[in-house]
């Protein structure tokens, strides 16, 4: 597998059910913090909902998900979120339904079609699209390279993450997994190049966290 699917956008959407209403917020989320910070600040608009129902999935390999209940029956809100989420094959995404009460209650079958629903419009919202899986190397080389970096990144159709252009520069790159060859190619017969390669987790934090 050389692409993934995902969103860049975020958006919301509304749904009631016997005077319930559901909110469901779904947005791009490729690291937990993400996730913990948008959740703070969904609380925070909302101080008076009774759930904070949610589900994401992050990363290409299919195992980095999380769901929950929040409070409602086990298997009626996080597990439907997700489902909606899985199918449409989209990955680093999260939705938060948040639930205000209507006095009525929903039943068992009554909670799984509002989640259900709710996320389901959440995602008719925002387009998904599709971006190439990517090989992230951090690169420290003098100023005199920079240029042939640049156009050997941008040859290969890689992105520039982060980019410290000094006398001696530091950058993290993306390079896309089917032009990975080349590049590695290229960096060997570079001189004064020094290149190493990078987990998903760590370039996860530093696009969180640019000081890390």
């Amino acid at each position: 597998m050389e692409h993934y699917n995902t969103i860049d956008k975020q958006g919301m959407a509304e749904f009631k059910d016997r005077g319930s209403k559901f909110l469901a917020y779904v947005f791009p989320c490729e690291a937990a913090a993400v996730f913990k910070i948008k959740m703070l600040e969904i609380k925070k608009e909302h101080p008076k909902a009774v759930h904070y129902c949610f589900a994401y999935k992050m990363g290409t390999d299919g195992n980095n998900f999380r769901s929950s209940d929040d409070g409602e029956p086990s298997g009626t809100a996080g597990k439907p979120i997700l489902r909606q989420i899985e199918s449409k094959n989209i990955t680093d995404i999260c939705i938060i339904v948040v639930r205000y009460f209507g006095g009525t209650l929903l039943g068992v079958s009554g909670l799984i079609n509002a989640y259900k629903t709710s996320a389901s419009l959440a995602l008719q919202i925002v387009p998904v699209i599709t971006k190439p899986i990517l090989k992230f190397y951090q690169l420290q080389f003098g100023y005199l390279n920079l240029n042939d970096i640049m156009l050997t990144i941008k040859q290969l159709n890689g992105i520039i993450q982060q980019s410290e252009t000094q006398l001696f520069c530091k950058m993290l790159v993306g390079i896309p997994l089917n032009r990975v060859a080349e590049f590695d190619r290229r960096m060997e017969n570079a001189s004064n190049v020094e290149i190493v390669e990078l987990l998903q987790e760590v370039v996860k934090k530093a696009r969180v966290n640019p000081n890390l």
